[in-house]
């Protein structure tokens, strides 16, 4: 997506922007690669309008991401697709977490990198992973859950 198609449709997006739901009434996010490959309509039928919107710029202009934000989580869309969900907590892990906890919730399957942990997850219709990315002190910083073919 070019520079200005992508400025385009944050322009969009950010004018239909209103508060969303409250917190404590969303639907919390308790599967996140389920909702790997939702459709935009998908994601507003089962989240509504977003806080927030705002654009990730790639390495490569088709890497770019524009990235709605609710309270449970931040979906990152390629064209019209949900690839990439920032969650808060997972699997009974949790952003703040050590590196112990996170290996221990996640157990055998799970492959550590020097800042990060990386968990495959099957039975669904792309490749999908489970990333928890580690802070300099070696506690969680970040949880994602991604196409892992991108």
């Amino acid at each position: 997506m070019g520079v200005r198609r992508l400025g385009c449709l944050l322009f969009v997006l950010g004018a239909l922007c209103k508060p969303a739901a409250r917190a404590d009434s969303a639907p919390e996010v308790t599967e996140p690669e389920a909702l790997i490959g939702l459709t935009l309509e998908g994601l507003y039928g089962s989240f509504g309008v977003p806080e927030a919107v705002y654009a990730v710029r790639g390495a490569d202009e088709w890497q770019d991401d524009v990235v709605l934000v609710y309270p449970q989580a931040d979906f990152y869309v390629y064209r019209d697709r949900v690839w990439q969900v920032g969650i808060r907590a997972v699997r009974g892990i949790r952003v703040g977490d050590s590196r112990e906890a996170v290996i221990l919730a996640l157990g055998e399957e799970a492959r550590e990198g020097e800042d990060y942990v990386l968990l495959p997850i099957y039975g669904r219709p792309w490749p999908i992973a489970l990333r928890v990315n580690l802070g300099g002190s070696a506690l969680v910083a970040e949880i994602f859950v991604y196409r892992s073919d991108f």
